[in-house]
């Protein structure tokens, strides 16, 4: 491990978390206070006990979304908004513990591009009333309609303000930004114009040089509903947001994290932020990069993050008091520009119609409904129709009964023995167990029926139950059924076979071996 470069990475990450993390605490509505220390807190703590070492972790853009969210929906109770963060960070480390950070890779990617996408749009819409210099407002959807008369009534000194803000952040040469972080050069100048020009405009207020103190966690019964699926959003959300970083990470330093222990240590961060009022946050993506691209490879440059930001809090709090609003919503304005998924939208007309639906429906759910419907829409719609391209592919045929034994080469045709077979290439399973019934209800005129399964992958429940049905219609009209199967498949179907009506159909492992039996 190299010490100096560690430490130049943790200094440069706290550089960039410093006025994010007070943006952040400014939009979720618990106050840059509650962001700066969440972004002290989880750092720390999720560098010590996690799995990916060169992760800096903080509040980010869709945590802070959904804890805006929480403000409001439990009446800014301070209590029950801790309940809610300390039971998402226990949500996930059980994750951890029970090693489900792995499913994160199975989600498709079409749902993953809507998500960012719909987050980056909510955090945009979220800072308009900041940039105007108005108070902030929680509805996407009442923003978006009080626009027109908002306009009319900014400040024009905040306008101003947030307006140069989002052109230093988007125009600055790169040459500068990669030595002073767009974000941090916005309040080193703009904070200072502000002041001394006396501006009439909203500043952060008081940040208290000292340790936060602890919160209790309350809870009742009328708001246990909503604690519990706000936590359940938050866990889920930062798990996702933490793990997508994680491989971002990998791909750059050519390692492998652990996604267990990272849950485990973003779980035992978070749950430390919910007992201090801190801002919950998940690994924080261009943190992470820019730790890396100056050294930081270690799980010691994201504590050493956490201590700079200790350090800045304590001496400094009296000047980062004075920032604008006006200048933290032109830097989230970026923010939300950034995470837009550029990758899927550069490509989308000509994307698969299928996966720009998926996107398409968990971009709007995401913006005007919640996150986590979008995600459970997203997958259950993505899961549907990759079910229907399964059963498209599946084919489903009464094969031509032409036969030829290849050991005596002799041939001769199994319709002169009323002797009909079912054929089945591909999945045999809930999608396809319809078209299989219709084509077996067309063989019903015939003395045996061959069932041919050795060209199938998998077979679940739902078709062999109706593989079941078909067998007992076909013994009530005494027509003899074989089945050709391999014997994993074979043993599976007796397993299950407890109304025994496998009891009289024969099992053979090829075509020759029923056919010598007929």
């Amino acid at each position: 491990m190299n010490i100096k470069q560690n430490l130049l990475g943790g200094i440069t990450a706290a550089v960039i978390a410093l006025p994010l993390g007070l943006a952040f605490g400014v939009a979720s509505g618990l106050g840059a206070t509650a962001g700066i220390y969440g972004a002290i807190i989880l750092g720390f703590f999720a560098s010590l006990f996690g799995g990916t070492p060169s992760q800096i972790s903080g509040p980010t853009g869709p945590m802070t979304v959904v804890i805006a969210a929480a403000v409001i929906a439990l009446e800014s109770n301070l209590g029950l908004i801790v309940t809610t963060i300390l039971l998402s960070g226990i949500f996930q480390i059980i994750f951890g513990i029970s090693k489900i950070g792995k499913f994160v890779q199975y989600i498709p990617y079409p749902v993953i591009s809507g998500f960012m996408s719909g987050i980056g749009i909510i955090i945009i819409i979220l800072q308009i009333n900041p940039y105007l210099g108005l108070a902030s407002d929680a509805s996407i959807v009442h923003i978006l309609m009080t626009l027109p008369s908002n306009i009319s009534s900014a400040n024009l000194s905040a306008f101003i303000i947030a307006t140069a803000t989002m052109i230093i952040m988007f125009f600055t040469p790169s040459k500068i930004s990669k030595v002073i972080p767009t974000p941090l050069i916005a309040l080193i100048v703009l904070t200072p114009f502000s002041f001394y020009l006396n501006l009439n405009v909203n500043t952060i207020g008081e940040i208290p040089a000292s340790l936060p103190s602890f919160v209790m966690p309350t809870m009742d019964l009328q708001h246990y509903t909503t604690v519990i699926s706000l936590a359940i959003t938050l866990a889920v959300l930062g798990m996702i947001d933490t793990l997508l970083t994680s491989i971002v990470a990998d791909s750059i330093t050519g390692t492998k994290h652990n996604p267990n222990k990272e849950l485990i240590g973003q779980g035992i961060g978070n749950s430390i932020c919910a007992l201090t009022g801190s801002l919950p946050g998940a690994g924080a993506t261009m943190r992470t990069v820019i730790n890396i691209k100056s050294g930081g490879t270690h799980k010691i440059s994201g504590m050493i993050h956490s201590l700079i930001l200790l350090a800045i809090v304590l001496f400094l709090a009296p000047l980062a008091s004075q920032i604008p609003l006006a200048i933290l919503a032109g830097i989230l304005i970026k923010v939300g520009v950034d995470i837009l998924d550029y990758r899927f939208l550069s490509v989308w007309k000509d994307s698969p119609k299928n996966d720009l639906s998926v996107m398409l429906v968990v971009f709007f759910i995401t913006v005007f409904v919640d996150l986590i419907t979008a995600v459970g829409v997203g997958i259950v719609l993505a899961s549907l129709l990759i079910v229907y391209r399964i059963t498209k592919e599946a084919k489903i045929t009464l094969v031509d009964t032409h036969h030829k034994n290849i050991l005596t080469d002799s041939e001769y045709d199994l319709a002169d023995k009323n002797v009909r077979v079912i054929k089945i290439n591909g999945a045999f399973f809930f999608g396809s167990s319809t078209a299989f019934e219709s084509t077996a209800n067309s063989v019903l005129n015939t003395k045996v029926v061959i069932i041919d399964i050795l060209d199938v992958p998998f077979i679940d429940i739902t078709a062999i139950f109706t593989l079941k049905d078909l067998i007992s219609k076909l013994q009530i009209d005494d027509i003899k059924v074989m089945i050709l199967a391999k014997d994993a498949d074979k043993a599976q179907l007796l397993k299950l076979n407890k109304t025994r009506v496998f009891d009289k159909v024969e099992f053979y492992k090829n075509m020759d071996e029923a056919v010598k039996e007929i």
